[in-house]
């Protein structure tokens, strides 16, 4: 089901920051960065804006501005009169700034909308940092998420293996269920990092870019069993921004090579069996993206995925029905979901290794996959791409992630 003419919307312009550490840099300037290269690559100038939807999830904390992100950021290269709508959603914030700006696109509120997400991490207080991971789950009630836990993935009688944070420790429970259920093992989530590395390797944009073997993965340092550090997205600065517009503001701005945007949902968890993934909150927001976009999980030929871990890209293919469930692991393992596979998954290198600077991560997601679908991927190319999903989460809340987004993105 194509959207008819008088409601598709469009990707005209993509930008992305580099990923990695920006000592010299602060939030708004990644930000503004992203912004020009996303209006250069539409063909836009400022005035071609209509409405702002700015994204980040630490510059309150970590740098102390609480309020009025967008509208400093914005404003000071040269933004006016426009609404600015500042947007928080823990790891899924820029995701959801791109679903508020094609809502307001498809409503006819605006013509040409800007989503924008950005996240200065490195801001010399590593423990701050970690500080910053602890705000996204209930924080009323902290014995709860301990629970939960345990009743995920059992006592682990391990020795303080490092500074982390608690995110690393639910992925690591949430993994260690999937190897009761389904019999995964340690080595299937390597063959998932050593796969995102060699991705990475070819992405100028990536913090990493260092191919690393299965057996590298391994023997690296242990970080929460069954989890060691390569399995992990690092700490990143970067910024990322996409330009989308309807028929009339793709008419205005002459952009030449636009992608569509099929379907962009969001959802929230419900009541479920902890030790279940059964009823996860990303089963329902992909079935809806599906039935929205007209396509099956089959159709798809390349996906971004939420891989903080490498549990995460494996638990989140078999949701989305890339792969089977319970085979995530041996699909990795079979070279199923690597570039030139049956299924490339996280081409850019995903999480773990083009890193994850929260706000600006689903919004660098889409700026892959819209190279991908005009076949501008150079050597992470996936030949003949036409359809591609992004799936990205945010925050833990009683048992699975917060906040869920599903992304369809079609090739004109």
């Amino acid at each position: 089901m194509i959207a008819s003419s008088s409601s598709r919307v469009w990707i005209a312009g993509v930008g992305m920051t580099t990923f990695g550490v920006h000592h010299e840099l602060t939030n708004h300037d990644l930000a503004r960065w992203a912004v020009r290269s996303a209006l250069s690559d539409a063909g836009a100038e400022l005035t071609s804006i209509d409405a702002a939807f700015f994204g980040t999830a630490s510059h309150g904390f970590l740098e102390r501005q609480v309020m009025v992100s967008g509208q400093i950021a914005l404003r000071t290269m040269g933004f006016h009169s426009i609404p600015v709508y500042n947007v928080e959603n823990a790891c899924a914030t820029g995701a959801t700034a791109l679903n508020l700006a094609v809502t307001q696109v498809r409503s006819g509120a605006a013509d040409i909308a800007l989503a924008v997400g950005a996240e200065k991490m490195h801001v010399g207080d590593p423990r701050r940092t970690m500080e910053l991971f602890d705000t996204a789950y209930d924080v009323s009630d902290p014995a709860a998420l301990l629970r939960t836990l345990k009743e995920l993935g059992g006592e682990v009688d391990d020795e303080d293996v490092g500074r982390r944070s608690i995110f690393m420790d639910i992925y690591a429970a949430l993994a260690r269920n999937h190897m009761r259920l389904y019999g995964t093992t340690q080595a299937q989530l390597a063959a998932v990092a050593a796969k995102n590395h060699a991705h990475a390797a070819d992405n100028a944009r990536a913090h990493y870019r260092k191919s690393m073997t299965i057996a590298d993965v391994l023997r690296a340092r242990k970080l929460a069993h069954p989890l060691t550090v390569p399995m992990c997205a690092p700490v990143t600065d970067g910024a990322a921004a996409v330009v989308v517009c309807n028929d009339d503001g793709l008419r205005r701005l002459g952009a030449e090579r636009p992608v569509q945007v099929l379907a962009t949902v969001l959802g929230t968890g419900s009541d479920h069996d902890l030790t279940s993934f059964d009823a996860h909150i990303t089963l329902r927001v992909a079935a809806n993206a599906y039935e929205r976009a007209g396509i099956g999980p089959d159709d798809v030929d390349v996906a971004e995925v939420h891989d903080a871990t490498a549990f995460g890209e494996l638990l989140q293919t078999e949701l989305l029905g890339l792969v089977p469930r319970g085979e995530g692991g041996l699909a990795a393992w079979r070279g199923e979901t690597t570039l030139g596979g049956r299924i490339p998954v996280n081409p850019s290198g995903g999480l773990e290794s083009k890193g994850h600077p929260l706000a600006a991560t689903g919004l660098g997601q889409v700026f892959e996959l819209t190279e991908q679908l005009r076949g501008t991927a150079g050597s992470r190319q996936v030949p003949g791409a036409r359809i591609a999903l992004a799936e990205n989460g945010g925050g833990f809340h009683l048992g699975e992630e917060a906040v869920a987004s599903v992304i369809i993105l079609g090739s004109r």
